[in-house]
């Protein structure tokens, strides 16, 4: 269940549920705080603090703002998103399922894929699900780049290359 989905749901429950639904999903969720959304949602973000501290109930109008907003900022109104193709243990180094790059809120999608089938799998997958960029490993990504139409980039491990050189270097000597 989306975000905007879980806020609509607590909205009928109480406006407790609603309160605290949409304080985690700003918090957690998007990685913001109260401000940050209340910016993006052209809200004024006194308002917003009123109605997350219970002094006052959002409108029909704010409340589709708000939804609207959660929608966009989490990419669920047009499914856009990032889809990241790697390997279990590099998917766990991935800190952040958002990133603001320029100004601008992404979502971050993983797909794990520990062989070169399971990754164009996942990158044919990731397209029909909406991405609208592919970040994959360069053994994979020439054959990736002739099947898909969105823009590839490819992962350049040069510093846990070097890492990986040393390590494996120190126990040979």
């Amino acid at each position: 269940m989306s975000a905007a989905d879980k806020i609509i749901y607590a909205v009928f429950e109480s406006d407790e549920d609603f309160r605290k639904i949409l304080s985690s999903t700003i918090k957690e969720e998007l990685n913001m705080n109260i401000a940050e959304f209340a910016e993006n949602a052209v809200i004024p973000a006194s308002t917003l603090y009123k109605i997350m501290s219970g002094k006052r109930e959002p409108n029909v109008k704010t409340l589709r703002q708000i939804i609207k907003t959660v929608k966009k900022l989490e990419g669920a109104e047009k499914g856009e998103f990032i889809a990241v193709i790697a390997a279990r243990p590099v998917l766990d180094n991935i800190r952040e399922t958002k990133r603001k790059i320029g100004g601008t809120l992404c979502t971050i999608r993983e797909y794990s894929a520990t062989s070169m089938e399971e990754a164009i799998i996942a990158a044919v997958r990731a397209e029909r699900e909406g991405a609208k960029a592919l970040v994959c490993a360069p053994i994979v990504s020439p054959t990736i780049e002739k099947i898909l139409r969105i823009p590839i980039a490819t992962i350049m491990p040069k510093n846990s290359l070097l890492e990986a050189i040393e390590l494996v270097a120190k126990k040979i000597s």
